[in-house]
């Protein structure tokens, strides 16, 4: 390999058939807020109970800011009056900003509890984890309740979710100045976690070496983002806390998708590094650039990069991809180890990732085979330039593909010359006009048992459970 990190990759010879039409690129998502919800209006609360922080004026100001920056309108209340049904209706999401003790009434809970419930979101900032103790309906949403914390102090925070809109601009470890605290549960197996924190750069430490410090989640019809961050005054005037808020906003009000299932059990195909290429191999003409970001991008074609260490039959397999604009590729599943492009055409399946053209070949098609259901498809999507994310699942024949957490298409291969049973997978760079990056390919194997196409296999696997 030279050493600009350059891979020489192919394609699909026969990308020809897959999706050299286009049209126009779509430029943007179909956003689904909240009903009855005026997507552009924030509530930031920060009654406290308990503990204040000198930070929360800092705070609600940089919301203020961040809101004039992403398109949305804040307004900042202690009044735990605002907490009627009538009232948080009027809000996108409702941001607790550092707030600690019981800080609303038997009424307000259960109004809070119905905005939920009804599609609103939740967004918990440091000691918003320090709060409503004896409501175990809240501390389903904030993820977890704080237990302690050591003396303010450097610490390396590792990104473990690189296309979320709160952490897709880090870099791999981020290093900052908070309180960090300790949880008294670990909300991995019921949140998706975006970052944590690296126990063995810093003192006080309690969580054994799995310490979440931000996460998101589906949660009763509503959407929860949480960050442990922000304790400090100084925390809201940095850049990168600003564009992480900002971020978890935005996915909040619905104006960024992301995946915010549970994710564990899955090993990486590749993280980034150019070690992790290693089991990789080209097929047919094309490149793709290893950058310093740990992105693969796309560079002429039409070729194909695969991963040749092993086949697989029954499996999840998760991945983040961008395109830069009206651009094209997919990513091939099922088919037999070969370096002929032709073969990942004939006998496996390509989920496209190019947003135009025809129905069946269009982001989230089985190309060629089978549309993806549209509606749901424009209202997970996430525009040119921002990451989305795909988990494909195949069970037997059976293969499913979820788009930013959400099923989009559902397919059953009846094709006797083709078999979803046993093999490989790659992704497309489609020709020299088409720019599409990739990172964060990770697999998670499943049982062998095949599954019926009438039978609902979603409550089977951990990653199915929420997006249906």
């Amino acid at each position: 390999m030279r050493p600009t990190g350059r891979l020489t990759t192919a394609v699909v010879g026969a990308a020809v058939l897959l999706g050299c039409v286009s049209g126009p690129a779509a430029s943007q998502s179909t956003r689904d807020p909240r009903p009855g919800a005026k997507a552009e209006r924030v509530l930031v609360f920060s009654k406290t109970a308990g503990f204040r922080h000198d930070s929360i004026p800092d705070g609600v100001a940089a919301v203020k800011q961040l809101g004039e920056q992403g398109g949305f309108t804040v307004d900042a209340t202690e009044d735990a009056a605002a907490f009627t049904a009538g009232n948080l209706g009027r809000y996108a999401a409702v941001v607790f900003l550092s707030t600690t003790g019981d800080v609303l009434n038997d009424a307000q809970q259960r109004a809070f509890e119905g905005y939920i419930r009804q599609g609103g979101a939740y967004v918990g900032i440091h000691a918003a984890a320090d709060t409503e103790y004896d409501w175990e309906f809240y501390g389903g949403l904030a993820g977890a309740y704080f237990q302690s914390h050591p003396a303010i102090q450097p610490a390396t925070v590792d990104v473990e979710d690189h296309a979320h809109p709160a952490t897709s601009g880090l870099a791999q470890t981020w290093n900052r100045t908070d309180e960090w605290y300790n949880y008294r549960s670990n909300p991995r197996e019921r949140a998706h976690v975006l970052a944590s924190l690296d126990e063995s750069s810093y003192t006080g430490g309690t969580m054994n070496g799995d310490h979440p410090i931000a996460w998101c989640q589906n949660y009763q019809g509503g959407r929860a983002f949480y960050t442990g961050g922000g304790h400090t005054k100084e925390s809201y005037a940095e850049p990168l806390f600003r564009e992480h808020l900002l971020g978890g906003i935005r996915w909040a009000i619905g104006d960024a998708q992301a995946d915010c299932r549970p994710e564990t059990g899955y090993r990486p195909l590749f993280d980034g590094t150019q070690a992790s290429l290693d089991d990789w191999r080209q097929a047919g003409p094309g490149s793709f650039t290893l950058a310093a970001d740990g992105t693969l991008t796309s560079t002429g074609g039409m070729g194909m990069l695969w991963y040749a260490g092993s086949g697989f039959g029954s499996y999840s397999v998760k991945l983040d991809w961008k395109m830069a604009g009206d651009d094209n590729s997919g990513v091939f599943v099922g088919f037999p180890p070969s370096d002929d492009p032709w073969s990942a055409v004939n006998n496996g399946y390509e989920i496209q990732i190019d947003a135009t053209d025809a129905a069946d070949r269009t982001t989230g098609a089985v190309y060629g085979f089978k549309s993806a259901d549209l509606k749901k498809r424009d209202r997970a999507l996430n525009p040119p330039g921002e990451w989305n994310t795909y988990e494909i699942r195949v069970e037997g024949e059976r293969l499913r593909v979820y788009l930013n957490g959400v099923k989009i298409n559902d397919f059953t291969n009846t094709d006797p010359a083709r078999s979803l049973t046993d093999g490989h997978i790659g992704i497309q760079n489609h020709g020299a006009d088409d720019e599409v990056s990739f990172r964060d390919i990770r697999i998670k194997e499943l049982p062998t048992k095949p599954t019926r196409p009438t039978e609902s296999a979603d409550s089977a696997g951990p990653t199915a459970s929420q997006g249906d």
